[in-house]
């Protein structure tokens, strides 16, 4: 659980990163950044800022936010009642920036920002966070705000 000025404070820094990399945001793609702690309120280690662009029956198309040394655990995007899990394209991995790698639905991943962060471009099917499935018990997808 994070504080909503702990929120609040990611979402800026976020803004922020959009900001360094020439990424411009409108006013209600601002707004719409959300922060994920994955339920563990320790967002500065283990975390994700998301925008989503769209998400259709289709496609879907986010940036993802990763501040420094911030990971985002390790799940996987199963089948459900017949239908395949997300398959994701993502364009910057542990290759040289630029470079894509595409994960099959149900494959086992995570991702770790390096000293300077990073801003990752995410392509896939559909998305249905909702059901994603986390290695660690402890984890839930979105985030809980106290007080």
């Amino acid at each position: 659980m994070i504080t909503p000025q702990e929120y609040a404070q990611a979402r800026e820094r976020a803004i922020g990163f959009f900001a360094k990399t020439g990424i411009v945001l409108t006013e209600k793609e601002k707004q719409d950044i959300e922060v994920a702690d994955f339920g563990l309120g320790d967002l500065g280690r283990i975390g994700l800022e998301v925008l989503v662009y769209v998400n259709t029956s289709r496609v879907c198309a986010k940036e993802l936010v990763l501040f420094p040394g911030q990971t985002c655990p390790e799940h996987r995007h199963p089948t459900r009642g017949g239908v395949p899990g997300k398959e994701e394209t993502f364009r910057q991995i542990e290759l040289k920036a630029g470079d894509q790698y595409t994960l099959a639905p149900d494959t086992l991943h995570w991702f770790r920002a390096g000293g300077e962060g990073a801003v990752v471009s995410e392509f896939s099917s559909t998305s249905t966070d909702e059901q994603d499935q986390f290695s660690d018990p402890r984890i839930g997808r979105f985030t809980r705000i106290g007080e």
